[in-house]
Formats: structure tokens, sequence, C-alpha cells
């Protein structure tokens, strides 16, 4: 039995993950702004007052965290912005780098005390973060703050490998979320693709960019 630590737990691609993992047998703590009744249905544990996005959300996620050893992070908290060269909004694309970039980052670096000697860290990020694979633009919060956080997805792949601790950044597909607009796959097939690929992390693939379903992605 694992224990496996999921943000933005509440809803969508987060509560599908503690869902199946729970399922499964591992301990799961869910994090999160607010429970929802759905989180609440799981039985879970449950931390809530998370923002990612703020140091101090970050510390309440630490400090109830206390004595606890997590064998495998899920940074999945994230946002969506909607914005065109002609409709820019600078305070939406601030936060959507605050959650989506910097939030993996400082939740990484609060609970490498927690983590397990073989621990996985894993990034909930999305092929729209990929040069290589923009041809349609716009989408500029969304994209600018998901190829930061492949940036530092790989860069604390590098520092942590010594530690033993691999990463694994990871698209879940267009899956159909709340986010979306109920556009995509199932939920359910998008989590066991993404807990397939998190069971698979070595070492030898950390720093990695995988769709779900287990394909290379490009940079």
């Amino acid at each position: 039995m694992d224990t496996v630590l999921i943000t933005g737990a509440n809803r969508g691609i987060g509560l599908e993950l503690a869902r199946q993992l729970a399922r499964r047998g591992d301990r799961v703590i869910a994090a999160c702004r607010e429970a929802s009744p759905e989180l609440e249905a799981l039985q879970v544990e449950i931390i809530t007052g998370v923002d990612v996005a703020t140091p101090e959300g970050v510390n309440t996620l630490a400090d109830a965290l206390q004595g606890t050893t997590l064998d495998i992070l899920i940074n999945n908290a994230g946002i969506l912005r909607r914005e065109t060269l002609d409709h820019l909004d600078f305070e939406g694309i601030s936060l959507q780098f605050e959650v989506n970039a910097l939030g993996p980052l400082r939740v990484t670096h609060a609970l490498l005390p927690r983590l397990a000697s073989a621990a996985k860290v894993a990034i909930i990020t999305s092929r729209m973060g990929s040069i290589a694979d923009n041809t349609s633009g716009s989408m500029y919060g969304y994209r600018m703050s998901k190829a930061a956080v492949n940036m530092a997805g790989v860069s604390l792949a590098l520092d942590l490998k010594p530690r033993g601790i691999a990463v694994a950044l990871l698209h879940p597909g267009m899956v159909a979320t709340e986010m979306t607009g109920g556009r995509g796959i199932p939920v359910e097939e998008s989590a066991q693709g993404l807990i397939a690929r998190i069971d698979a992390l070595t070492l030898d693939t950390t720093g990695a960019f995988l769709h779900a379903n287990g394909d290379a992605l490009p940079w």
C-alpha cells in the first residue's frame, strides 16, 4: 500500500485519481481548497484550505502532513482561462502561472522532507505546453504556464534523481471535465492511464513528457 497525496482532488481528474487509488487499497490524502460532496463520499483523508497559488496554502498542507511519509505526490491542481490575442487578461494569465507552474514547484519543495527515499512525483501538465505541438495559437496563459511547469519538472527530475526520486510529466488527454466543458474522453479512462504511467515510472524514465496512453510527447 502506497501513501499518495493528490492536489486539486475535489473534482475532475484529481477526484477520479483519488477514487481509483483508494479502490485499489492505497492510502489517499486529498488536498484541495474546499472539499466536495463527491470527495467526502470517498472516505479518504482530506486536507482543506490548500491553495497551491499561495505560500500560506502550501504551508497549511505541509503542516498537516507532519509525521507522514509520502510514496507518491501527484501535483494535479490547475486552472484554465481562454485568452485570445484580442482579449488578453494579464491578471488571469498571472494566476495561471501561480497555480499551474509555480504551484507544483511550491508543493514539491515544501514536501521534500515528507517524500520517501524512492518516492515518485507526478505533475499533471498538458500537451498544450508543447511548443512543437502548438498549431492553433491563443490560450496564452494556459500554454505558457504548462510550458513553464514542464521545464520545472525536468529540473526537478535532474535534481531529485540522486535522492532516488523520479518525476513524471503527464498529459491526461482531452478529458470530459468541467474545465473542458464536458468534451473529451471519460475521466475514468484518463485516470487509469495516468496511474499506469505513475506505476511504471522509474529513475530510468524520470523527466519524460508522456501522454496518459504512454506516448512520448514533443517539447
